[in-house]
C-alpha cells in the first residue's frame, strides 16, 4: 500500500479488501484464483457471447468445491428458450450452491430465445421459483450505448420493486471507471430515482494503460478514459503497482461529503488474478477484524 493509500479509512479498506472478482466461464483461471484469493471469496462467472452455460455450471461447481462463493451471469439474449433459463438455474443451484446471480442482457444484438433484456428473466418468476436469494444488476456510471440513462433508472426501479416483492437481496454492481467522479454523479442520480438499491463500484484491476484502454473500448467506458490517456506516465506506475487508487481515494471524499453510501467493491482483473489480489490484500491491515465478505451482506460506508 502507498503512503497516500494510509489516508483510506478502516470502513473503507474493509470493503476494499473483501471486493469480490470475475473470471472467465471456462473456468482456466481456477489455479490462479486459488494461489492467490481466500476461500470464501465471492467470485464472478462471466456470460459471453457464445458461452455454453452448462460449462459455467461447471465452473461454479468447481468454485463452490473449493471454497468459493460462485456467482454466475445470467445472460438474457444468450438463453434460447425458457427451459434453458429454467435448467441453468435449477442447475446451478443444486450442482454449484449457488444462491447468487448477476443478470444482464448480454452483448449481442438479437435475442437468441425469448428474453431480449434482464428484466425478462426478472419477470419469468425462474429466479425465485430455484431458490435464487440474491441477484445482481449492473450499473453503467458513464452510460450505456444502447440504453438511454433515464430508461436505465427506471429499469432499476423495476428490478428494486420486483426484489421487495419477491423478497430477494437487489443489488447493483457498477461498471469500473477511471475517476470517482462520474460514479458519484451516477449513484446520487440513482437516489434522485428512488434509490434502494445497495450499489457495489466496480473497479479496473491493476494493469498497463495500455491493457486498461483496451477494455475501456471493449466495455464502452465514457469520458474518464482520458485520465489514462492524459496521464499515461502517471498511470502506468499507479495502476501497475498499486491498483486503482485515486478512484478509491476520490471514492472516499466524495461520500464524506454527500453522506452517499457504497456496499461493496468488485474487482475485473484486467492485468491478473495475482496483481489483483495482492492489490485488494494490502487493505487487509486496515480492516476492521469484522469485516464481512462480499455477498453476506456487508455493512455500507459510511456508517451514519
Amino acid at each position: 500500500m502507498t503512503a497516500s493509500d494510509q489516508l483510506i479509512s478502516s470502513e473503507f479498506a474493509a470493503l476494499v479488501s473483501t471486493a469480490s472478482v470475475e473470471i472467465s466461464s471456462d473456468g482456466h483461471q481456477l489455479s490462479a484464483l486459488q494461489d492467490n484469493f481466500d476461500r470464501g471469496t465471492s467470485v464472478t462467472i462471466t456470460f459471453l457471447p457464445g458461452d455454453n452455460y452448462r460449462r459455467n455450471i461447471e465452473t461454479a461447481a468447481a468454485l463452490r468445491r473449493a471454497g468459493y462463493n460462485p456467482v454466475p451471469h445470467i445472460a438474457a439474449r444468450e438463453m434460447t428458450s425458457r427451459d434453458a433459463l429454467g435448467d441453468f438455474l435449477q442447475r446451478a443451484r443444486g450442482e454449484a450452491d449457488v444462491t447468487r446471480i448477476l443478470v444482464i442482457a448480454g452483448d449481442v444484438a438479437a435475442a437468441k430465445g425469448p428474453f431480449r433484456s434482464s428484466l425478462d428473466v426478472c419477470h419469468s418468476g425462474l429466479i425465485q421459483a430455484n431458490g435464487i436469494e440474491s441477484v445482481n444488476v449492473a450499473g453503467h456510471p458513464e452510460g450505456h450505448p444502447y440504453l438511454a440513462q433515464q430508461n436505465a433508472f427506471k429499469a432499476l426501479g423495476t428490478w428494486r420493486d420486483w426484489g421487495r416483492q419477491a423478497g430477494i437481496q437487489v443489488e447493483v454492481i457498477t461498471q469500473f471507471c477511471f475517476e470517482s467522479a462520474p460514479i458519484l454523479g451516477w449513484i446520487s442520480e440513482l437516489e434522485a430515482h428512488g434509490g434502494g438499491l445497495p450499489v457495489i463500484v466496480g473497479l479496473a484491476g491493476p494493469a498497463t494503460p495500455a491493457t486498461l484502454i483496451k477494455f475501456a473500448l471493449r466495455c464502452g467506458i465514457g469520458t474518464s478514459i482520458r485520465s489514462v490517456r492524459n496521464q499515461i506516465g502517471r498511470y502506468s506506475r499507479l495502476l501497475t503497482d498499486a491498483g486503482p487508487g485515486d478512484v478509491i481515494r476520490g471514492l472516499q471524499s466524495g461520500c464524506e461529503k454527500s453522506k452517499a453510501s457504497i456496499a461493496g467493491f468488485h474487482l475485473f482483473p484486467f492485468g491478473g488474478l495475482r496483481k489483483a489480489a495482492e492489490w485488494r490484500r494490502s487493505y487487509n491491515g486496515r480492516a476492521p477484524r469484522s469485516a464481512v465478505p462480499l455477498g453476506r451482506h456487508p455493512p455500507q460506508w459510511p456508517a451514519r
